[in-house]
């Protein structure tokens, strides 16, 4: 008989899960973009004045930047109590971290008004935003990979993913919808606070589905398993779990910061430089060019489902590999698409780049979740993912001004990313595959550290 840690939950009830973690990573996805996308289109104008245009925006990347440092100390805290107390608290309180926050950012004063400490405060809540999420997107997606079984693992671990372009889908639509209705006057003076402020109405959504859900069972066996150890081995203690993942994961933690070097970069290339370069070098308008991304992300998270359920086909690894490999090659057709300024090369140029993006970023949940033990999963996949992110997401829009603002061409940033996609090659390529594991048998690997620890307690008794 199945224990309650391997056999699947109704379909039913695995769907309101799903949506639990898709609703929550679009809010929390949402609130992040935004940030990206005002960073540049109008921060460099309201927190940095008399800068040149370009050095402006270099300035409001970095508070963006700013937001992906925080995510290492986010994944740290988040996983360890994710790891102690369980997926469904840490999430809840993610999400409120992060949408007040982004409320906060639409009532912020600018420059004009309170001088330095406008880009001040703006920092401090970007890092708040950073922190949020460097604990969301591990949890998002332990509580649906933990719930579903092996055989479709992929497929329903995907959609905590495409919360990804469904929060870029919002936040562009909301300023493609605001830029379009309003003059630019009028966007810069009061109409960027708008999609700030609507994150407060997403949030009270968002916490009342993901209050209705229920713990993973996978991490409520591990639970009941280390009380039991705790009663019957005393003073062999559980290490805490960031210890425990670099004792026996990290191998897994390097192949999962490899993976998402090529995924970072790539997506916040095609998604928020873009912005920059179209509007700079490619002579496109503002509006032009957020509806290229507008339609883009839907395809974007059209594609993901089929990525991921895919993945539990012919592996995780195949289809991560697709994907760099693509994204890689991509790059020069992609320059030159924008390049022309037509609406309907730009359109081609950041759909293809975005599919090729999900071939990595849908399989990349369940292939995480797989690596490591139940009681330092949380962890685990957290630091992996959002130490990378560190050196890749974060330093991507702001490296690929630099390049554009240096050299004056988009080749150096076509490099840039092909070089991610080598690195993330390699680091897949030489993975293991993980697509037939059972989460709970992965747990009982992780345990062993156990004895060894009962082992060293007598012996230093």
């Amino acid at each position: 008989m199945a224990s309650a840690a391997t056999a699947p939950p109704p379909p039913a009830n695995l769907k309101r899960i799903v949506a639990a973690s898709l609703i929550g990573t679009t809010i929390e996805w949402y609130d992040f973009f935004l940030y990206g996308s005002a960073a540049a289109l109008v921060f460099n104008k309201l927190f940095f004045p008399g800068s040149d245009p370009l050095v402006g925006t270099l300035l409001s990347f970095l508070t963006y930047a700013v937001g992906f440092a925080a995510r290492p100390l986010g994944a740290l805290v988040f996983g360890h109590y994710g790891d102690r107390l369980g997926r469904k608290k840490l999430l809840v309180l993610s999400l409120l971290l992060m949408g007040g926050a982004t409320f906060a950012i639409g009532l912020l004063p600018t420059h004009a008004t309170v001088g330095a400490a406008a880009p001040v405060l703006l920092t401090a809540l970007r890092l708040v935003q950073g922190f949020a999420l460097g604990g969301e997107w591990g949890g998002a997606v332990l509580l649906v990979s933990e719930h579903g079984d092996a055989k479709r693992r992929g497929f329903w671990a995907s959609w905590p993913q495409t919360g990804a372009p469904a929060g870029q889908l919002l936040a562009t639509g909301v300023l493609s919808l605001l830029t379009a209705t309003l003059s630019d006057d009028s966007f810069v003076a009061w109409g960027w606070r708008i999609p700030f402020l609507l994150s407060g109405v997403l949030v009270v959504v968002g916490l009342w589905i993901r209050l209705s859900v229920d713990e993973s069972p996978v991490f409520q066996e591990a639970l009941a398993r280390a009380e039991v150890r705790g009663r019957t081995q005393g003073s062999a203690a559980e290490r805490l779990p960031l210890v425990s993942v670099l004792r026996h994961h990290w191998r897994d933690v390097l192949v999962a910061m490899g993976a998402r070097m090529a995924e970072n970069i790539s997506y916040y290339v095609i998604t928020a430089f873009i912005l920059v370069y179209a509007t700079t070098s490619a002579g496109v308008s503002r509006q032009t060019a957020l509806n290229a991304v507008l339609v883009a992300s839907a395809v974007h998270f059209a594609v993901i489902p089929a990525w991921g359920a895919l993945s539990d086909r012919i592996g995780r690894r195949p289809v991560y590999l697709l994907g760099a490999a693509g994204v890689g090659l991509w790059m020069f057709p992609f320059f030159s698409l924008i390049d022309t300024g037509g609406f309907g090369n730009l359109v081609l140029a950041v759909t293809v780049g975005l599919v090729l993006h999900g071939a990595m970023y849908a399989p990349q949940a369940a292939f995480f979740s797989e690596m490591f033990a139940t009681r330092m999963r949380y962890s685990g996949a957290s630091i992996g993912a959002q130490f990378a992110s560190v050196a890749a997401g974060a330093p991507a829009p702001l490296i690929a001004t630099a390049l554009l603002s240096d050299y004056g061409s988009s080749t150096p940033i076509s490099l840039y990313v092909i070089a991610a996609a080598v690195l993330t090659l390699i680091a897949v390529g030489v993975a293991e595959e993980t697509r037939h594991r059972d989460l709970a048998g992965v747990a009982e690997h992780g345990e062993a550290e156990v004895a060894e620890q009962a082992t060293d307690a007598r012996s230093t008794a």
